[in-house]
């Protein structure tokens, strides 16, 4: 059997609550920025939870004409705006490529929800007989954001979506990943977005006592491995990571960011919402992600958790790091980024994966802020830099993603010169 392909990124786009772009993302990250906020896009007088982590400054119009925008929900185009910046970040020239080599698979847990949500309302509340926009199904399609991409590039390689609700973009770039590793393609655009911050979304989650109430505390709300932490706080945004196969990138000289070293996945086969107790399938995707890069548990330097600030989900993602890595837990910094971008739900496995990457050659690691007082059930000698962020040598890092149904998947990264 032919040896697999190595695989690199070349190139990274965000749009996030913290920062509009890679550079001021990456520099939110390390400064602590809290990006939760009230809730400014509905009343929220109905709602037990009445802030999130919202983009700040977005304006559509900067980006799309207003053509465009009636085509596009926000999930949609936060997704477009995290991709052109991400291809133009990798310094591709399309027009030198086999663009059948190229493909895009791109992930969201939930779609065009705001257009569902406004459709419906519209629908039975008009006085005179009610009309759906034609745009109406295809701004509700979660697989039609890759189908944009690939439309404004011209890229005709592999083109799907994946869903695995807040582990969506994960199994996205895992996708994509394999795809170059099997030699089916040289260059893929990967990420997910999300856009659920609206009536229906926050009123389902907090039906499902998922999302964070401390209405009077909301700027330390998402406050992942605290004692005090009663939920997650929703945000909304987009991460690209262009992955490419190795020789590919070396040939046209691209700037190359890590590579992926391994993967794994799993189910927890366990609840719809609730994490296993134990965490039994995150210990599965975790030795898997490292048997694939076959490298030994004391290697890795960073992970960056799931850790979304709900009780049962830090405990069994904590207990099962424990289980995995034993007294080597001690010597890896652990953190949790959504205490401060908020839970982005199907991108939050691309945001995260970018904030995993850049460790790497930045030899710095965002904190895990509105961290106080470590939940009595965690082991306390476990470094989650709290706080402030940390100068370190990161060479090899591992990005956690769970999701609603049971979804694991792990991510491991290294920096380029770790053979």
């Amino acid at each position: 059997m032919e040896k697999l392909k190595r695989v690199v990124i070349t190139g990274l786009g965000s749009i996030t609550p913290i920062g509009n772009n890679i550079k001021e993302y990456w520099i939110s990250l390390i400064n602590g920025t809290n990006g939760t906020a009230p809730i400014t896009y509905f009343d929220t007088s109905k709602y037990k939870t009445k802030f999130a982590c919202e983009l700040k400054d977005y304006d559509p119009t900067i980006f799309f004409s207003k053509k465009e925008i009636k085509k596009l929900d926000p999930c949609a185009q936060y997704g477009i705006i995290a991709s052109e910046e991400a291809i133009k970040n990798s310094g591709i020239d399309f027009s030198k490529e086999k663009r059948e080599r190229i493909g895009v698979i791109w992930a969201s847990g939930i779609g065009g929800l705001l257009n569902l949500e406004k459709s419906i309302l519209d629908y039975f509340s008009g006085d005179r007989y009610p009309r759906f926009s034609p745009f109406f199904i295809p701004k509700m399609l979660i697989d039609i954001t890759a189908g944009f991409i690939s439309m404004n590039y011209g890229i005709h390689g592999p083109n799907y979506a994946t869903v695995s609700a807040c582990a969506s973009s994960s199994n996205a770039i895992v996708d994509a990943y394999h795809l170059i590793c099997l030699g089916k393609a040289d260059i893929m655009v990967t990420g997910g977005s999300e856009a659920a911050i609206t009536e229906s979304g926050v009123g389902g989650f907090n039906a499902l006592h998922a999302l964070s109430t401390r209405n009077k505390d909301y700027k330390t709300a998402s406050r992942p491995f605290d004692e005090n932490r009663d939920g997650f706080v929703l945000g909304e945004g987009a991460g690209c990571l262009i992955l490419e196969e190795y020789k590919h990138a070396i040939d046209r000289g691209a700037n190359i960011y890590g590579e992926i070293g391994g993967v794994g996945m799993s189910g927890d086969a366990y609840h719809i919402t609730a994490p296993h107790p134990e965490g039994k399938g995150i210990i599965l995707a975790l030795k898997e992600a490292i048997k694939d890069a076959g490298i030994k548990c004391e290697e890795v330097d960073h992970i960056n958790t799931h850790g979304t600030s709900t009780k049962l989900g830090d405990l069994a993602e904590v207990k099962a790091i424990k289980k995995v890595f034993n007294e080597k837990i001690y010597n890896i910094d652990i953190n949790s980024t959504k205490s401060m971008t908020g839970h982005l739900l199907g991108a939050a496995g691309a945001i995260e994966a970018i904030a995993t990457i850049l460790p790497l050659t930045k030899k710095k690691i965002p904190p895990t802020i509105n961290l106080f007082h470590i939940d009595k059930n965690i082991d306390p000698k476990i470094n989650f830099i709290p706080n402030k962020s940390i100068n370190r040598e990161v060479k090899i890092s591992i990005s956690n993603t769970f999701g609603f149904g049971g979804h694991n998947v792990c991510i491991l990264f290294k920096k380029i010169d770790v053979i």
